[in-house]
């Protein structure tokens, strides 16, 4: 099924569910990937009578506590604006997914930012412990692998994703990018310094989703840098709203505890230049993805996609 042949499947099904609602473009087929990767990601790992089923209830809880699923939503995006198959490349952003959880699950860990809430609840170490959380962020990377390359795409897209999901999360990705963050508590870091740490931290997995994407839909060089383009000045964009979001948003509002960084004297992009100079960055970026993906003929969903982080409150 194409992908706008399962966008206009899911129109009519949404207004035979919810009649009264009424949604945009943009807010449908972003709710059709969401909800399609959510039932999805709801198939791994099944409850079950084995010997390690506290393991998979502590991967299960953090994979399917709910989020954004920015980054597997980007995979499907990138796969179809580069004429892909979509629902071929959806194991490729499930691997995403759960990449992004087990650095979720690590990050929270106490030897790391010890955080005690993250979207709402419970971190997985507050519920299942601090060794069963570290081993369920490990099973996770492990299983996202397994992921990428159980989907039905040629060999060689599936050798590249793997590869392109291998260099976002080693040294050169996001926990490059946790190494650095930590080394930079209480220190004042430069503009400079905080680049290096979120260009992987944040940025790094951001880039490798739009990557995949168009890889599993054997893009093209100038799509790849597109995509690359893109992904940067979003990621970038995404972690300046997170340190605007840390200082002025609320605990119930964010899922997480807010002052964080300041708790644990990080320097952060609101540290450096306050928040109406972020804010003012935050749009400059987004423009600067917009304009990226301009080469694509249909680029109104990315382009949307931008625009509602650039303004998110969560």
């Amino acid at each position: 099924m194409s992908a706008e042949e399962r966008l206009r499947r899911y129109e009519a099904q949404f207004k035979q569910d919810f009649p009264e609602q009424s949604l945009s473009a943009f807010e449908l087929r972003l709710r059709m990937y969401q909800d399609w990767v959510e039932s999805t990601l709801a198939g791994y790992f099944p409850d079950g009578p084995v010997p390690h089923e506290t393991l998979l209830r502590s991967m299960r809880y953090s994979l399917l506590a709910g989020g954004k699923r920015l980054r597997p939503v980007l995979v499907l995006e990138f796969c179809r604006v580069c004429g892909g198959d979509v629902e071929k490349a959806l194991p490729v952003a499930c691997g995403v997914e759960m990449l992004h959880t087990y650095s979720l699950i690590h990050d929270d860990l106490p030897c790391m930012d010890n955080d005690d809430l993250r979207r709402g609840r419970p971190t997985n170490h507050k519920v299942f412990g601090e060794f069963t959380a570290t081993l369920a962020g490990d099973a996770l990377q492990a299983e996202a692998f397994a992921s990428v390359l159980s989907a039905d795409l040629p060999s060689d897209r599936l050798v590249r994703c793997a590869r392109i999901l291998a260099s976002v999360a080693g040294h050169n990705g996001i926990c490059g990018g946790q190494q650095l963050d930590m080394d930079g508590e209480g220190k004042l870091l430069t503009e400079a310094d905080l680049m290096e740490i979120h260009v992987r931290k944040t940025a790094a997995l951001i880039r490798g989703a739009c990557l995949m994407g168009a890889a599993a839909a054997g893009g093209s060089r100038k799509q790849e840098t597109a995509a690359i383009t893109y992904a940067d000045a979003l990621g970038l964009a995404f972690q300046i709203r997170d340190d605007i979001l840390d200082v002025t948003s609320t605990e119930e509002e964010l899922g997480k505890p807010i002052g964080s960084d300041a708790e644990q004297r990080k320097t952060t992009f609101m540290t450096l230049f306050g928040e109406r100079a972020c804010e003012q960055r935050v749009l400059e970026l987004t423009e600067q993805a917009k304009s990226a993906v301009s080469i694509f003929p249909d680029h109104a969903f990315l382009c949307d996609l931008a625009d509602s982080l650039a303004i998110r409150n969560h």
